[in-house]
């Protein structure tokens, strides 16, 4: 789903046409614990009052279309489920585009890593943490990152009371406590980067930036070494093992449309599924 689309970017090469950044997330149903929604873009409280709770600069910068429409509680809804159903929430990070609808599902779990919910607590109100989205005090299950490499060369966690097919996977850099989402459709694993890139060519043979994209991502990133590493080993991880996984970010338009079926709005070099 998209759950908040964002300013009009174009490609770095000849194809797509321009297109919305989005948020990109995740609806997953389990068999036994409910739906699990990984990420949440933009909530209705955004739409209502985006100067009050996105910020009057965020908002600025980032021009989104706050269509209520977009937002993950009615898209849930759409799919002819009670939002009530979203039982468990996994958020990338707390950048005020990934969890604004936080508020939206007041009685889902909030699974995060301990190091971004300290980091958010710390520094809102800021740019990038904005406490109105957590002021309902969502019920948080928080993880220390810990060494070792179980999932493919990578440290993984799996969130609590959710099933083996979900784990987290920290990819540092971005933030302070910034993870992905892997999660096991019964063929492959999908690999929700979040924010670790910010376009599909950053993580092919070619490191090529998007140079509008590029801006925002170096201008947010709290550790440059280690999120151009995180990169890196994202790049290994489609070369050595990309029948396995399939890798999309959290604001690029081209790879969410590749899921939805829109090959005239592929990603170039790397063949839609």
């Amino acid at each position: 789903m998209n759950c908040g689309s964002v300013r009009t970017i174009e490609a770095t090469y000849d194809g797509p046409p321009p297109a919305p950044a989005v948020n990109h997330c995740l609806l997953i149903e389990t068999d036994a614990d409910g739906l699990v929604l990984v990420e949440t873009g933009l909530g209705l409280d955004d739409v209502r009052d985006p100067g009050g709770t996105l910020g009057a600069e965020w908002v600025e910068m980032a021009q989104p279309a706050l269509d209520a429409d977009e937002t993950a509680v009615r898209q849930v809804a759409r799919l002819g489920h009670d939002p009530s159903d979203v039982r468990h929430i996994i958020v990338t990070h707390l950048d005020v585009d990934h969890c604004g609808g936080l508020p939206d599902f007041p009685d889902a779990q909030v699974h995060v890593l301990a190091a971004e919910l300290d980091a958010a607590r710390a520094e809102a109100p800021s740019f990038r943490y904005r406490p109105a989205h957590w002021a309902h005090r969502p019920h948080w299950v928080t993880y220390e990152s810990e060494p070792g490499e179980r999932w493919f060369g990578f440290t993984a966690l799996q969130p609590k009371g959710l099933p083996p097919e979900i784990e987290l996977v920290p990819l540092g850099g971005h933030t302070a406590g910034h993870t992905g989402v892997a999660v096991h459709n019964g063929d492959r694993w999908l690999l929700h980067c979040g924010d670790a890139y910010y376009y599909h060519r950053e993580i092919e043979d070619s490191k090529e930036p998007h140079p509008l994209l590029d801006l925002v991502q170096q201008g947010s990133q709290v550790h440059p070494d280690l999120r151009l590493g995180t990169q890196a080993r994202l790049r290994e991880l489609v070369r050595d093992h990309g029948d396995e996984v399939e890798l999309f970010s959290a604001h690029d338009p081209w790879e969410l449309a590749r899921y939805r079926g829109l090959p005239h709005l592929g990603t170039g070099d790397r063949a839609p599924s």
